[in-house]
């Protein structure tokens, strides 16, 4: 289904400048996370690979970038007033520990099948949950319901513009950190994320191409890409929890067409096969959904060789006790067999 054409959203609300500023913001409250190279992944793909662990982020996921750049600029009555946002998870983690270290108070709207660890989290920073049906609730509709009763601001999960520039403070460190890059390859929801870091690495690095990659089975992103017109999905069944999101951002389609370079998408198998490696041989607790760009490299959906690749581990937060269950879903693979 289609919703509104990309001429409909107004262009280029974020630029490079926006993305400096929300460095300078974040500079020592959130973590630099380390970038990690594997001599395994080198040899299965035939590339320099460079791993951007934002699993090592506060809260576990890049989305504390973009939380505490945008609960930072807020006024003095907003802060008083309180924050509202609607997420999964990692975005409602972040919102929480942001307005705890600025004082703000927090309300997250999260579906009631969150995973349980994120839920913890969210409680454990303080943040007031309310917990909607996925099946019965609009979560959009029910946000503004709650915040014109009770006068919140609501800071969304990817569709605005100081998340946006907070997310893509995660290209522009991988950059200052490794250098040139023939390729970037980020995991795609609702296109906070992907946006922010392609418009950072566009900025450093001209020639470098950046592909966005979600499920297959939430494909709404590479549709929309592909067509120019906004696509939607409903209820996606997958894994990847952090790309259950029904469209792309009004603001960052826009951004999408303009900077991206290409959409991919992978199976549920294959981002189990490549989560598996990732904890197996580089020993990474990551999520399904901080796998999603991985995947797209080592199931060779992106065919590349001899040339150097960045990759976003968008976030390890994850289920431990899950984790079994879901590994014994797939067969283990013979890695070497695939390149």
């Amino acid at each position: 289904m289609s919703i509104y054409s990309s001429k409909s959203a107004d262009h280029f609300v974020v630029n490079y400048n926006n993305i400096t500023a929300a460095a300078n913001r974040l500079l020592s409250v959130a973590n630099r996370t380390p970038v990690i190279t594997s001599k395994t992944v080198n040899q299965l793909t035939n590339c320099q690979v460079f791993f951007k662990c934002e699993n090592f982020q506060r809260t576990g996921s890049f989305k504390f970038r973009g939380a505490y750049n945008a609960l930072s600029q807020l006024s003095e009555t907003q802060k008083q007033s309180g924050v509202l946002t609607y997420s999964s998870g990692n975005h409602a983690q972040a919102i929480a520990l942001a307005g705890k270290l600025l004082n703000i108070p927090t309300t997250i709207v999260m579906p009631d099948n969150a995973p349980q660890v994120k839920k913890t989290a969210t409680r454990g920073y303080g943040a007031e949950i309310i917990f909607y049906d996925v099946n019965e609730i609009n979560r959009e509709k029910l946000a503004q319901k709650i915040a014109q009763e009770k006068g919140f601001i609501i800071i969304p999960p990817y569709d605005h513009c100081d998340i946006i520039a907070g997310q893509g403070t995660t290209a522009l460190e991988l950059i200052e950190e490794v250098g040139s890059l023939d390729l970037l390859l980020v995991c795609c929801g609702g296109g906070g994320l992907l946006s922010g870091c392609a418009i950072a690495t566009k900025n450093l690095l001209k020639n470098c191409r950046v592909i966005g990659v979600e499920p297959k089975n939430a494909d709404d992103a590479t549709r929309s890409f592909y067509s120019k017109i906004l696509q939607t999905v409903s209820n996606p069944n997958t894994i990847a929890d952090g790309a259950r999101t029904p469209y792309l951002g009004k603001l960052n389609f826009p951004l999408i067409l303009n900077y991206v370079d290409d959409m991919v998408t992978v199976s549920e198998e294959e981002i189990l096969r490549t989560m598996y490696l990732i904890w197996e041989r580089m020993k990474l607790v990551i999520e399904p959904t901080g796998t999603l760009a991985a995947a797209a490299l080592l199931e060779g959906i992106v065919k590349v060789s001899g040339v150097r690749v960045g990759v976003i581990i968008s976030g390890g937060n994850v289920d431990l006790k899950q984790v079994g269950e879901l590994f014994n879903r797939i067969e283990a693979k013979e890695w070497s067999k695939k390149f």
